[in-house]
């Protein structure tokens, strides 16, 4: 799930995870962090959920997946696109 805050000259994205999917760690990795693995790992929620706030600038298409333990990388459903080998988010 995707949250987003926009404000005057950014957009504040939160990237949600439900709580137990996947097991392990999680991060999410894109062009705004040169695709390190790692360098937005997904906190825990008090609802269990784990989530990570991003702040991006605005009008811009940015590309992203989420990486989780053992290589394990996957899509969010609910990003503005995908092709086929990324997620795509428009701020």
């Amino acid at each position: 799930m995707l949250e987003r805050t926009r404000r005057k000259n950014r957009t504040e994205v939160t990237f949600v995870l439900p709580a137990g999917h996947p097991a392990g760690e999680a991060s999410v990795v894109g062009d705004f962090n040169d695709w390190r693995p790692g360098a937005h790992p997904l906190a825990p929620r008090p609802d269990g959920s784990r989530a990570v706030k991003v702040t991006l600038p605005t009008d811009q298409q940015v590309g992203f997946r989420y990486l989780a333990h053992g290589d394990y990388w996957f899509d969010e459903e609910a990003a503005d696109g995908h092709d086929g080998r990324n997620n795509f988010l428009n701020t």
